[in-house]
């Protein structure tokens, strides 16, 4: 067994076993998906590497491609999201993992080169950090077939590069699917945001009002659970179609300034840099919180927070009070990285089989011969349409749906 890898304790993994287990038994579309390859080949002696926040679900992903006969690197692409025993579980299993929670930058960056180096035949990305890096490395994609990112921010980072002919292999637009956003962004984020926030804060959500900013698909879930929660909801967006949007679901739309004052929670969902600022923080009521759902840590401006404080304390795991010049207190969720996972569990089991699903099924056909045009691509539609088709199958809802009439 391969033992190259970098983990925080490598005898933590009985541990992380019983996670990863636990969630490959409620991914059963990925689970038919795997006995569907296992005989083609697709994958035999292919070299993988994965960049995506590194938990249970994530693992279950890259113990199936190994068993299909692929070799895989690993990595998280937050270090506050690693979970140390899986990484454990998984160095076990002779994957190459290199990840630890609350790894430094300067760590993350030799992670990267150590996933990269093997000179892989398929990548899965998540927020773009791989394909960036090997912007750099050029040579370290020299056998790469495609990349499957999974992200908005990372899809968006991609789109960047294809405009300015920068994208030198494929690159296929995970997130962009149906199969991904409708369910992963919407409803996976929805509840995994509000079940950590509920979890770290153990207080209620019914009569709070909660300020949404952005109303993507991720704050379309975000802004839908909270109102399931009894909640009272403001959205925030700079796009008057979202913001139009937001207002026939039923929500109160203004700017963040006029918002700042009467939010109890705030959760950004934007994947922009600094939305909320230093002038939203001073108009915040006591007792405010702040919390972030967006791939990145960056959209809630902590530095300047930190400088705003005259005082500074760890009240509960993850939650972080501040306290401002003129008495009144805010309090930081999950350091304002990725709520749902840096404070919590992430998506739910059965969310993410799809998406996985979905990165399964586009690798094999990354893998699969001819080789694709360098660039960025959509998820061929019959991928998409077979994800969600499985996933009815599977999940047996008494869901059944009328044939579509030849022409």
């Amino acid at each position: 067994m391969n033992h190259d890898y970098e983990v925080e304790d490598i005898h933590l993994a009985p541990s992380g076993r019983v996670k990863i287990s636990w969630a490959g038994r409620w991914m059963g579309v990925l689970n038919r998906l795997e006995k569907r390859f296992a005989s083609d080949g697709v994958f035999k002696g292919k070299r993988v590497a994965i960049c995506i926040h590194l938990e249970a679900k994530t693992a279950y992903l890259a113990e199936v491609i190994q068993r299909l006969g692929a070799e895989v690197w690993i990595t998280s692409s937050n270090p506050t999201s690693s979970k140390d025993d899986v990484c454990a579980a998984l160095a076990e299993k002779g994957i190459h993992v290199f990840a630890r929670h609350d790894a430094t930058s300067t760590d993350f960056e030799s992670y990267l080169e150590a996933i990269t180096s093997c000179k892989p035949h398929a990548i899965v990305d998540d927020g773009g950090d791989v394909c960036d890096y090997l912007g750099k490395h050029p040579d370290y994609a020299a056998s790469l077939m495609g990349i499957c990112e999974e992200t908005t921010t990372g899809v968006n980072r991609l789109k960047e590069k294809h405009d300015r002919g920068e994208l030198s292999f494929p690159a296929f637009a995970i997130n962009d699917a149906q199969s991904k956003y409708l369910f992963d962004n919407r409803h996976g984020t929805g509840q995994s945001t509000w079940s950590s926030i509920m979890n770290l804060t153990n207080l209620n959500v019914v009569g709070k009002t909660v300020v949404v900013i952005g109303f993507g698909w991720v704050g379309r879930g975000v802004a839908q659970r909270a109102a399931g929660l009894g909640a009272e909801i403001i959205v925030t967006e700079i796009d008057p179609w979202k913001a139009w949007e937001a207002r026939m679901e039923g929500f109160r739309i203004m700017p963040i300034m006029e918002a700042a004052p009467q939010g109890d929670y705030f959760v950004t969902c934007t994947g922009e840099e600094r939305v909320i600022r230093k002038e939203h923080l001073e108009m915040m009521k006591d007792g405010a919180f702040l919390s972030n759902a967006g791939h990145f840590g960056y959209e809630i401006d902590i530095p300047v927070l930190r400088d705003m404080a005259v005082g500074t304390k760890i009240l509960r795991d993850k939650v972080e009070e501040f306290t401002m010049q003129d008495g009144h207190r805010l309090y930081l969720l999950a350091d304002g990285d990725i709520i749902n996972i840096a404070g919590g569990l992430g998506h739910p089991v059965e969310i993410m089989d799809m998406s996985f699903s979905l990165q399964l099924a586009t690798m094999h056909h990354v893998l699969s011969p001819p080789d694709l045009a360098p660039g960025l691509h959509v998820v061929p539609t019959h991928i998409d349409e077979m994800i969600v088709r499985e996933k009815m199958a599977v999940e047996k809802f008494n869901i059944d749906i009328d044939p579509q009439e030849e022409s």
